[in-house]
């Protein structure tokens, strides 16, 4: 039997979306059926890897973990990384298609309806369920001939519509109504309902324009669900996490905010640990003297390189390190921490080659083939400050980078790679300077492992004199997760009218 699906669609980006659809699969889950996510395509810059080695959007794999199943590419077989103001490299069930502005991509929408179909129809295969998401508004007028991702995505599974509005940006009810006013007659019989996401107060004050909106739109009202603060793992840049700090904590992280920031879901581990204050830094003369200083993922690292020297930010970090301070750089904050980054191919842009900040004695060159893999590595035994407690531990991660990076005599082996997708391999992945102060490497996902994250705030911990402590018996954060999950399902539950939402499905 096929299965049943329902669409979650938004009066805009960031309504809340993807989180209203992690909570329905969590909560369908959690009744006994079998549950996937889809969202046929996706533009974020925090992806994943799947065990295949395709890339995804970390949403639906959020989505996938709230269903209790191993993501996979055909839950979102498209997904667009922004590159440019104009441009993004076009990912095709996880594998790199290539890059196109937007008026190429939206000459070459046509042709992705098959690969849509074939992933959807995958799913629909293999579980009772499946959640789908849009992507910002159905109401794009401009974008709505051949559109692959909102209403059109509905009518090719034939799928009934919740339609999400925020409140807390205001001008919900408007928001709702005008959208409805700018579908045709087709796309409104798909909206069975509407959610009011978001809110802030006394329902019963609200209940007077609920009332008026149900005899605007001719649509039930199937909920309000409240403000909900969550650590739940968010899909790219819009988000308020680079603004606020985590907490006041015992150890001050700080990580440098650059424009193409990428997979900022690798510190999400470290926010959540009640003696780290975790915050992001856009300004260099805002940095002051962190414990730790986390050079990020990007998705466009001669840019961000570039950036880094206009606005000060090398020196500013070299003052730091000569204060002593402590330096890990993650892929292309990895590559950035080198000596030079050469792009003879021009992959992310016109510049050959740029200087690194000369933190470790390494070198990369842009490489056309874009590799992505889970893989498992071992911390090489050494005595640095930040590391000597981790040494020969097993960590896993992922990789996506189209860098190659070589050694220089000066450079130390601090990861190695020996099992990459399913394949004994052999292989450095990351390097330490001979201080032990700096350390870089490929692996995203490096912070979900405990053992290793708990090693670093008590390294951290002993260098600055306090108390380390340790570590057995607790939440790990894989369980963390799951009771997010819960908690979100939860509130969703609680908030609106699941009997109704059941009633849509047809179940």
């Amino acid at each position: 039997m096929r299965a049943k699906t329902i669409m979650i669609q938004g009066t805009g980006s960031s309504v809340g979306k993807s989180l209203i659809t992690a909570a329905l699969c969590r909560i369908f889950h959690q009744d006994g059926y079998n549950v996937a996510p889809f969202k046929s395509q996706n533009m974020a810059l925090n992806s994943y890897v799947t065990k295949e080695g395709g890339e995804m959007g970390r949403a639906q794999v959020v989505q996938a973990q709230a269903c209790g199943i191993e993501p996979s590419v055909a839950m979102n077989p498209i997904l667009l990384k922004p590159s440019s103001d104009i441009g993004s490299q076009v990912i095709i069930n996880g594998r790199v298609y290539g890059n196109m502005t937007a008026s190429q991509y939206q000459a070459f929408k046509p042709q992705l309806k098959d690969v849509i179909m074939s992933a959807y129809t995958s799913l629909t295969e293999q579980y009772d369920i499946v959640v789908i998401e849009g992507a910002g508004s159905p109401a794009e007028i401009n974008l709505k001939n051949d559109d692959i991702v909102n209403m059109g995505m509905a009518e090719i599974a034939d799928a009934p519509v919740l339609l999400i509005g925020d409140i807390d940006k205001g001008g919900v009810f408007a928001s709702i109504a005008g959208t409805m006013l700018l579908l045709d007659h087709s796309e409104r019989r798909r909206i069975k309902g509407v959610i009011i996401n978001k809110f802030r107060g006394d329902v019963s004050i609200l209940q007077p324009g609920l009332n008026m909106l149900t005899g605007i739109i001719h649509r039930p009202v199937l909920g309000v669900v409240p403000f909900i603060h969550t650590e739940i793992d968010e899909e790219d840049g819009a988000t308020d996490r680079f603004a606020a700090r985590s907490h006041k904590g015992l150890l001050d992280i700080a990580v440098v905010y650059v424009p193409h920031i990428a997979n900022f879901t690798d510190f999400e581990p470290l926010r959540s640990l009640p003696d780290v204050d975790l915050h992001y830094v856009p300004k260099p003369e805002d940095l002051g003297m962190p414990d730790l200083l986390i050079l990020p993922g990007t998705k466009n690292t001669t840019g961000d390189m570039l950036y880094i020297k206009r606005s000060g930010w090398g020196t500013v970090i070299a003052d730091y390190i000569d204060r002593g301070g402590y330096v890990m750089g993650i892929c292309g904050g990895f590559q950035m921490s080198g000596n030079i980054i050469r792009d003879p191919l021009h992959v992310e842009s016109d510049i050959d080659e740029i200087e690194g900040l000369k933190l470790l004695d390494v070198e990369t060159t842009m490489d056309a083939q874009k590799i992505t893999a889970q893989a498992v590595a071992e911390v090489t035994p050494n005595d640095g400050p930040l590391t000597k407690g981790l040494s020969g531990m097993t960590v896993n991660g992922y990789e996506i980078h189209k860098g190659r990076t070589s050694a220089g005599s000066k450079a130390y082996p601090f990861t190695s790679i020996f099992n990459r997708t399913g394949e004994d391999v052999e292989q450095s992945d990351g390097f330490m300077d001979a201080t032990g102060h700096i350390i870089g490497t490929y692996l995203h996902g490096i912070f979900d492992n405990d053992a290793f994250t708990h090693g670093i705030i008590n390294a951290l911990k002993n260098i600055k004199g306090m108390q380390a402590e340790t570590i057995s018996g607790g939440e790990t954060f894989a369980q963390r997760r799951e009771r997010m999950y819960d908690e979100l399902a939860d509130v969703v539950r609680g908030s609106i009218d699941m009997d109704a939402v059941y009633e849509i499905l047809g179940i």
